[in-house]
């Protein structure tokens, strides 16, 4: 099983502070490219990162700086919007993972309508598969968004396990994770490889390596809170002890 970390909310608490800045400086904090060496010596095998049209959290410096600086494949979340698809093919991350994208929402809330936008997608999969970008879809567990993915040309899903992590009772955590397994065995008997994530923790992310022929979970979220809370006890004694030296 590998793991890409995805490193959006890194990006998030840098733009709390510099989300006026019209380019962020190099000595912005936390830095986005410690995170990404972070990743590589822990071992993660690829990382994260979503390139929104409203620029939230991660930077169009960001995009580059991870494709030209990092030892592990880039694989870039993004929408079906014409700009982005332009950054991604001059770009060419290892992996490209199509989602649907709303302004107002807090993060991606579902999965594509693979169905309601086939013509779309077929033209971004087939410019993006020219320039040897291999193409993953944001998809929910429904199996006629698992048959239409394997027919719009991209080369694996990215099963959403959002309803799965949300779930509050263990009647309904099995009932989403029944329906994860389906989609997973659908998706390659159809040829798709399969991948995975949207709220896993530390918590929750056992039982969802019981998808059949999974490939990847991409996880960032939980991440980037452990590693808050995790690390905070070290930052605080590192700043006490500057202090005490003067």
């Amino acid at each position: 099983m590998q793991l890409g970390v995805n490193l959006d909310h890194v990006a998030t608490l840098r733009q709390a502070r510099y989300r006026c800045a019209k380019k962020v400086p190099p000595h912005a904090e936390p830095s986005l490219a410690a995170a990404l060496h972070a990743a590589e010596r822990a071992g993660a095998h690829g990382v994260t990162l979503h390139l929104r049209e409203d620029r939230r959290h991660i930077q169009d410096q960001d995009v580059w700086m991870v494709k030209q600086e990092g030892r592990l494949p880039l694989n870039l979340e993004m929408s079906l919007a014409p700009e982005i698809v332009r950054i991604a093919l001059k770009l060419k991350p290892e992996e490209v993972c199509l989602v649907p994208e709303r302004r107002e929402e807090v993060t991606t809330e579902g999965g594509l309508n693979v169905v309601r936008a086939e013509g779309r997608l077929k033209s971004v999969i087939s410019q993006l598969r020219r320039k040897k970008i291999r193409v993953s879809l944001f998809v929910s567990p429904n199996l006629e968004q698992v048959r239409a993915a394997a027919a719009s040309g991209a080369e694996m899903i990215e099963l959403n396990t959002g309803a799965y992590s949300e779930a509050r009772t263990a009647s309904g955590r099995k009932h989403e994770l029944s329906r994860l397994m389906k989609a997973g065995q659908l998706g390659h008997a159809l040829g798709l490889r399969i991948n995975a994530g949207h709220g896993l923790n530390y918590h929750n992310v056992g039982a969802v390596l019981a998808i059949p022929f999974l490939e990847t979970l991409n996880i960032g979220h939980s991440i980037v809170c452990r590693a808050l809370i995790a690390g905070l006890e070290d930052a605080i004694r590192d700043m006490l002890r500057l202090l005490r030296a003067s």
